[in-house]
This record gives C-alpha cells, sequence and structure tokens, in this order.
C-alpha cells in the first residue's frame, strides 16, 4: 500500500477513529492502523463502524480510503513521521494494569520507527508510563536512544456519542517527555485540536486524566449513598440535588454503579501505585468509592426483592424485566457493565429475570446468554438509567 501519510493512528477503536476522521478533515493525510482488518476495509470503503458516533459517519463518507487509509500492516505507515497510539490498557483480576495490547503494538511500532520520529501515547495509564515503560519498549524495539525520537502524551478527554464535538471543542493537554518534545508534539497537534494546552511533562499530562477519572467516581460513589440516605429518610433526592448544586457545588447524578473502560478502571492505577509503596492511607477515598459503586448493584437487587413482595404472586413466578444491559445508555458497550452485573446477581438469587434493550436486538441477547421479554409482558421492570421501577397490575403499568 503506497503510504503519502503524514500521520499515523495506531489502533481505530472507539477514540482512535474519531480522532483519525477529525485530523483528516483538517485536511491532514492520515494512516489508521488497526489489527482488525474487516474494520479496516470497511473505513476504506467509507462506512462507519460505530453507528452511535454522532458525525462520523458523514467524515467517513468523505474521506474513507481517501485522505483516511486504514490498514493493519505497521509497515504501511513506515513513511509517516508521527505515531499517535492509542489501544486500550485494561486491568486484570487484581486490578492490576494489563499493557499487553499496549507492548505488543509499541513493538510493532519500533521496527518502523525513525530517527526524528514523533510518538504520542493518548491511552490512560498510571502517571510515568510514558517515560519509563513507552520509552524503554520503543527503544529496545527500534534499536534507538532515547533522543533520536520525540516521545509526548496526550489523553483522550473523548464520550463514546459524542467524540467529534470533543475533539473540535474540549479542552485538550500534550505534555512531553522532555521539554523539546512538548513543543514539536504541541506542533503538531496544533494543526487539528484548537483547544489544546502544553503542560510541563507527559507525566503531569498522564495525572490530569487519571485525576479526573478518580473525581468523578468518588462523586458518583457520593451521589450514590446520599440517595440510600435519602430513600432512608423519605426525602426526594433529586428535588434537594437540584437546588443543593451551585457554582460550589456539583453533586453526580445516582447509577446502579460505574461501568465502561475509563471510569471504574483509573483509580485502580493510583490505588496500585500506592500500595506498591505501602502509602495505604493515601488512596482510602478512592478504594472506599470503588467500593460503594460496585456494591450498588446489590443495594438495586434488594429494592427489587422489596417490589416484588408487593406483587400478589409467588416470588418465583414473577417475571422481572430489566431495561437496559449497557454500562451507559444509548452506547452499545458492555465492559464492566453494572446494568449486566445486575441481571447475573438476579439470577444467582433465583429469580425469574429478563432482559430487553433498545440497542439490541432479540437474538443478541439469546445470544448473551441472557432471556428476552419485552418489558411491557414483565410483571415488573427496572429501567437502570432513570432507575424507575414500573409494574403491571390487572394489565396496567404504574411507575413506583
Amino acid at each position: 500500500m503506497q503510504n503519502s501519510a503524514e500521520i499515523a493512528v495506531i489502533g481505530l477503536g472507539n477514540a482512535g477513529l474519531p480522532l483519525a476522521a477529525v485530523i483528516a478533515d483538517c485536511g491532514i493525510a492520515v494512516m489508521g492502523v488497526d489489527i482488525n482488518e474487516g474494520r479496516c476495509l470497511a473505513i476504506n470503503r467509507g462506512d462507519n463502524p460505530i453507528a452511535e458516533e454522532a458525525g462520523l459517519e458523514e467524515l467517513l463518507k468523505r474521506h474513507g480510503g481517501k485522505r483516511l487509509v486504514a490498514t493493519p500492516r505497521f509497515e504501511d505507515a513506515a513513511g509517516c513521521r508521527t505515531y499517535i497510539v492509542i489501544v486500550p490498557v485494561f486491568v486484570d483480576a487484581s486490578y492490576n494494569p494489563d499493557f499487553a495490547i499496549m507492548k505488543s503494538a509499541l513493538e510493532s511500532l519500533g521496527k518502523i520507527l525513525k530517527k526524528g520520529d514523533l510518538v504520542v501515547l493518548e491511552t490512560t495509564f498510571p502517571p510515568g508510563t510514558t517515560e519509563n515503560m513507552v520509552q524503554k519498549l520503543l527503544c529496545r524495539s527500534s534499536g534507538l536512544l532515547p533522543g533520536d525520537f520525540y516521545l509526548a502524551y496526550s489523553p483522550e478527554r473523548i464520550m463514546t456519542g459524542y467524540s467529534i464535538s470533543r475533539l473540535r471543542e474540549f479542552p485538550k493537554v500534550i505534555g512531553g517527555r522532555d521539554e523539546e518534545s512538548g513543543m514539536v508534539a504541541y506542533q503538531v497537534y496544533k494543526r487539528f485540536i484548537n483547544n489544546l494546552h502544553l503542560v510541563s511533562s507527559s507525566r503531569v499530562a498522564e495525572m490530569i486524566k487519571v485525576m479526573e477519572g478518580c473525581y468523578r467516581d468518588v462523586n458518583i460513589a457520593l451521589a450514590n449513598e446520599l440517595f440510600k440516605i435519602c430513600q432512608d429518610m423519605e426525602v426526594d433526592f433529586f428535588e434537594a440535588r437540584d437546588k443543593a448544586n451551585h457554582q460550589f457545588c456539583h453533586i453526580h447524578l445516582p447509577s446502579t454503579g460505574v461501568g465502561g473502560h475509563c471510569i471504574p478502571v483509573y483509580p485502580w492505577f493510583l490505588i496500585k501505585e500506592m500500595e506498591k509503596r505501602e502509602h495505604f492511607s493515601h488512596c482510602r477515598l478512592l478504594r472506599a468509592g470503588r467500593e460503594i459503586n460496585d456494591e450498588m448493584i446489590e443495594y438495586w437487587a434488594q429494592r427489587i426483592l422489596a417490589q416484588c413482595l408487593k406483587i400478589d404472586k409467588p416470588l418465583s413466578s414473577i417475571k422481572i424485566c430489566i431495561k437496559g444491559i449497557t454500562y451507559r445508555a444509548g452506547v452499545r458497550e458492555f465492559y464492566h457493565s453494572r446494568n449486566l452485573a445486575l441481571v447475573k446477581l438476579l439470577a444467582e438469587k433465583g429469580l425469574d429475570v429478563y432482559v430487553s434493550d433498545p440497542l439490541l436486538s432479540e437474538k443478541d441477547i439469546w445470544d448473551r446468554g441472557l432471556r428476552y421479554l419485552e418489558a411491557e409482558e414483565a410483571d415488573l421492570s427496572f429501567d437502570p438509567f432513570l432507575l424507575k421501577f414500573d409494574y403491571l397490575k390487572n394489565g396496567e403499568g404504574r411507575d413506583k
């Protein structure tokens, strides 16, 4: 494949593909690299593999296979001078960062890295990763010295469904391994990011994104705890929250917990680092927030059971429908979905639980090993996004 691209985006998932499309829309030739060959073919046809991403379909129709070319082969991007890496980092069963995908991508990138190239990481990971693990891997696989290439970090700050507008409007930070790397990266990114801020180092840039995720996780935990207290004290949480929030107070919304690749993962980066240093008292709030949010499915399971007891039928014959199993409304993603975990918990408790979801077909639900039922046919339905119950009595639905 002939490559005239200036910039390569490594990883064309929910974060990488919108970024590549925005770069192309700014008049810059970009090469996208992704191991999913089917996704690459679709992009080159101008097809959109992320249906819920507003504005992406239009950009791919305009630039797919033209200014934006996708390939599963790293060697096709060997002529680029800037490489933006945006592949996932998960946590393992013990909540330690799992760098397997990242390491594989960096090793492949190192084989085509040249003197004077710029590498920018966008994946969220623990502060210090860019200047340590990333640099070592790139040097080892390329044979280059640290000073032979520029290295920087600019965390993605998008939200699936709104990624295009976020990239064009939302503040974005960038920081280098050293001052020169930061300046070089800043000049490149200014060509396609309007609201860009240069910070003193890659370590600071890494911490900014992790801090943001930790703040949101702890705030949601606070909202969940206040919601439960309001229920106990017969106070309308939502009315109280509406008037409590102002310039100096921003209480988030309660939920069934926190899901997705981001917010429930980032606190563990800092918790695990503090545990390594035996500074256990430095992460008590972060750990408490994680525990509160993950335990919310047990709280809602008990609430659902209490609603079942209001129905004049044997508990074993009450059909319960959970109206949504994605981790967030409007997004077809399931990683760490607390709504999916709630369904499984109810089944473990022996309840007759079913699922409906506006983003999934009946077949999709059955293929996941779950049982499908229209909410209107259930004795009790629960909307995990609105936190509302609806049950049937004499053929009439009622909100409780």
